[in-house]
């Protein structure tokens, strides 16, 4: 029955077909330990105060944690306490992929280094262009750069979580209101060609 449905957007109809429905996850080994939390229904539902709240959850911990796996997991834990849209918290995290992580570790570095602590920028570059191993990755990350990145990680992440709650607050609010406008405009046209 729900293959039949389509909506007006591509996007929506491929979110509908590729994102797990809440009883597939309550039936998840991994997801079952903690399943009576993430799975309220609340924690599902977009409305104007869970869709900027999710929004912020999967910005702060997908660009802090930059680890794949931790990301989803932790924005749906946060999400929790902060009931704010598990499904829009998951997808906020994949803004931090493989192709935004060198920028996201430059920036970092760069803004931890203004704020005082000292990470040298020559060898995150001379370690990236070269195609260093991990091994060399972490004696650099635990030399000198550790603090300078978790300090700039953790003030790229803060400040991407608060834009993106408001610029997602205002949008929903836009959104919502065209909805209105649009359901206001059909009740005109039915109720005008009576008149």
């Amino acid at each position: 029955m729900m293959a039949d449905f389509r909506s007006k957007t591509f996007l929506s109809d491929l979110i509908r077909q590729n994102m797990p429905t809440r009883e597939q996850l309550e039936h998840n080994r991994f997801v079952r330990p903690f399943a009576h939390y993430v799975l309220r229904p609340e924690l599902w539902r977009f409305t104007r105060r869970s869709v900027p709240r999710g929004v912020a959850a999967g910005l702060l911990v997908g660009i802090f944690a930059l680890i794949p796996g931790i990301q989803i997991v932790g924005a749906a834990l946060m999400c929790v306490p902060s009931r704010g849209n598990i499904p829009l918290a998951a997808a906020m995290t994949f803004l931090s992929n493989p192709a935004t992580t060198p920028f996201l570790l430059a920036a970092s570095l760069f803004v931890g280094n203004g704020l005082g602590f000292h990470a040298d920028l020559a060898s995150f570059r001379a370690l990236y262009e070269g195609g260093a191993s991990v091994d060399t990755w972490v004696s650099w990350l635990l030399s000198d750069a550790a603090p300078a990145l978790v300090v700039g990680l953790l003030a790229i992440a803060v400040v991407s979580a608060a834009l993106g709650y408001v610029v997602s607050a205002f949008l929903w609010r836009g959104f919502i209101a065209r909805k209105w406008a649009r359901r206001q405009h059909r009740r005109l046209l039915k109720v005008s060609p009576a008149e």
